[in-house]
């Protein structure tokens, strides 16, 4: 399935108003309201976030990036060791993965201990799981397409009459 203009143009600032919307995919502002509406009615449009540089994030949270290893479900497969993982509240994602291993999770904490113990108490504890490996998050440059830290540099050359 192809995504359609819309969703494409909405993926990339989802702050235009109804009518730039409508322009840009060439459908009249109603259509527009109508198809946003049933996006969000059906669970398509998931949600809308904001991309904020790190000087304006919470200064007191740090993020991880972990690999998991697990054991398939005969019936499931990975779905319900995924399930369980993303009800935890501090997961912002599951993804599975082709590679070394089987799940990327990522999460939130106030500081590493907190996510250290996350992972040792409760996720490396979970029936299935054999070993995760834990990356904390140091600095963002680039999110989403945009860049967070600094001006992206210029990289044509300068050209003199």
């Amino acid at each position: 399935m192809q995504m359609d203009k819309l969703l494409k143009i909405l993926k990339t600032n989802a702050r235009l108003s109804v009518e730039d919307l409508a322009a840009l995919a060439g459908l009249s502002p109603e259509e527009t309201a109508a198809k946003i509406e049933g996006y969000e009615k059906s669970g398509v449009i998931k949600g809308y976030m904001a991309v904020t540089a790190e000087d304006f994030s919470d200064t007191d949270s740090v993020t991880a990036f972990i690999e998991v290893k697990v054991t398939p479900q005969a019936e499931n497969g990975f779905d319900q060791i995924a399930k369980t993982i993303m009800s935890f509240e501090e997961v912002d994602s599951v993804t599975l993965m082709a590679g070394s291993f089987d799940l990327a999770v990522t999460l939130s904490g106030t500081n590493y201990k907190e996510v250290a113990l996350f992972v040792a108490r409760r996720l490396s504890t979970l029936p299935g799981v054999l070993s995760t490996s834990t990356h904390f998050v140091l600095k963002r440059y680039k999110e989403s397409g945009f860049v967070i830290d600094g001006e992206v540099a210029d990289e044509r050359g300068l050209v003199s009459p």
